[in-house]
């Protein structure tokens, strides 16, 4: 891969009126990253070559350049992407309409199934495998970030609890176990190959039906024990 980054064509740089500034147009960034998953899906992160992806993308070596410096940065643009995509799903199951019970268990449908998935699973061993020579990816891929599953649920456990629907003295903590128990026998299993498939939709629902049970039975306001 060249240290510095090729020079654009006349065409692909140039700026015309009606015409998006070179690396701002989201439809292109797209058609690069769909392309880049593709080949890191079928090669792996170390096989795959900034080549690969420019044939399988349909661009040139000028346009991915000025989107993307390397495949690493364009392997954590594929991770960010992945877990905006999460993050979407479980904002969107934590519905504050719905009964306590009904929202963590679809939180917990939403999250499992994210976080089994193919995709994801590989993209998790692809970082443990590289973290001793590429430690920056293994920060971007397992940094918090402004917003992700935890911070979600922790976000909603502290509505509820303000709410006097639940009680728990450390949210932080609350979120963790529910997804910790949540993901129980499967996330573990998946990442480690002890689990080929992800988990049957039969199979979260009854673990995740377990898990918001437990965690009921902790938190529920009133329960003799319970936080205060």
């Amino acid at each position: 891969m060249p240290d510095t980054v090729p020079c654009l064509t006349a065409s692909e740089g140039a700026f015309a009126p009606g015409r998006r500034a070179a690396g701002e147009d989201p439809a292109k960034r797209e058609q690069i990253l769909d392309g880049a998953k593709r080949v890191f899906m079928q090669k792996g992160f170390d096989a795959a070559s900034m080549n690969d992806i420019t044939r399988e993308a349909g661009v040139s070596k000028g346009t991915i350049y000025v989107y993307f410096e390397n495949k690493e940065e364009l392997f954590a643009a594929l991770i960010e992407a992945e877990r905006a995509r999460i993050v979407a799903s479980v904002k969107l199951a934590l519905d504050v309409r719905e009964p306590v019970e009904e929202a963590l268990h679809d939180f917990g449908m939403a999250f499992v199934t994210g976080v089994t998935s193919d995709y994801t699973i590989r993209a998790m061993r692809t970082v443990l495998g590289v973290m001793d020579r590429m430690p920056n990816l293994a920060l971007r891929f397992f940094s918090t970030g402004p917003e992700n599953g935890f911070t979600v649920l922790k976000t909603y456990l502290e509505r509820q609890r303000e709410a006097g629907r639940l009680t728990i003295d450390d949210t932080a903590l609350a979120a963790q176990q529910f997804m910790a128990l949540s993901t129980a026998g499967t996330y573990k299993h998946r990442l480690f190959g002890v689990m080929e498939a992800p988990p049957a939709e039969e199979e979260v629902d009854r673990i995740v039906t377990s898990a918001v049970r437990v965690f009921m039975a902790a938190h529920r306001p009133g329960r003799e024990g319970s936080a205060r």
